[in-house]
């Protein structure tokens, strides 16, 4: 493997991303001098940025918009396939390769936090980021799955990978959630904009057990002050973004950091930011 390499986070918007931070200090760790750095990328404009990467790049950290296009992007691993969505690009002696290190991420934060094994779990929202934890639930060892969102057509994909990955699956209307509705799941997941759930919190977290908010700032969101004011366990964006660079700095150097490094990373991150 050559001395130096280039990687970056890809995204639109992209600024406010703290993989930067992450993964410059996993480099630091491992005594690699590499760079990392973000890149703004407009909707539909993944691929031809990819293909216009010479040599030094080695990977990439994909998030918003552009999870479903990188599928198309590289030899997928087993769980891009099943999912449909990832967030890794890696060069390869062959062909790139493309990963989705959102489930590792997810299943990694929950274990480290010592969540007990939820036996079922609610998600808000059914785009990319909720096919991926419907797929970390069931490796938590999950039965019971219940997708909250706007739309019964577009939660179809995750109701069909929850039934596919052998979970019982119900879909509640966003409309309909009323305060109690999901009491006795083990551990409801939001992957929604915080804001957008700002009258509903309180109702929401009544009778769960722990509630991981995919959100990181501005923090506390709503959902998470609401848990924390009834007593209840929270993780928040933070937790999922280092958990998911674990793999993704495995994969790029082939070499392994501790969660707690990139967590402390990402906590610095932004608390850099707030104080300007």
């Amino acid at each position: 493997m050559p001395g130096y390499w280039r990687c970056a986070v890809v995204g639109h918007p992209v600024a406010h991303s703290l993989s930067p931070a992450i993964h410059r200090a996993a480099y630091r760790s491992l005594g690699l001098d590499w760079s990392y750095e973000a890149v703004d990328v407009e909707p539909g404009d993944l691929a031809a940025f990819v293909d216009g990467l010479d040599e030094a790049w080695r990977g990439l950290s994909v998030t918003a918009p552009h999870k479903i296009d990188l599928v198309a992007l590289g030899e997928p691993d087993e769980m891009v396939g099943r999912l449909g969505v990832a967030n890794t690009w890696v060069r390869t002696d062959g062909a790139p390769v493309v990963a989705n290190t959102d489930v590792t991420g997810f299943v990694l934060a929950c274990r480290t936090r010592d969540l007990a094994a939820p036996g079922s779990v609610a998600v808000l929202g059914a785009g990319a980021t909720a096919r991926s934890v419907i797929a970390g639930a069931a490796q938590l060892g999950a039965r019971d799955l219940t997708v909250v969102s706007r739309s019964l057509e577009r939660s179809s994909q995750a109701l069909m990978l929850a039934a596919d990955l052998g979970l019982e699956a119900q879909w509640v209307p966003l409309a309909d959630a009323v305060p109690g509705c999901l009491s006795g799941s083990d551990l409801l997941v939001s992957t929604v904009p915080a804001d957008s759930l700002r009258t509903l919190a309180e109702g929401l977290v009544a009778g769960v057990g722990a509630v991981f908010d995919v959100v990181y700032d501005p923090w506390p969101t709503p959902l998470a002050a609401a848990a924390a004011a009834a007593g209840i366990p929270v993780l928040d964006g933070l937790d999922l973004l280092a958990g998911q660079a674990v793999d993704q700095v495995r994969l790029m150097t082939g070499r392994q950091v501790p969660l707690e490094l990139l967590r402390s990373a990402a906590q610095d991150g932004l608390n850099a930011r707030l104080r300007f």
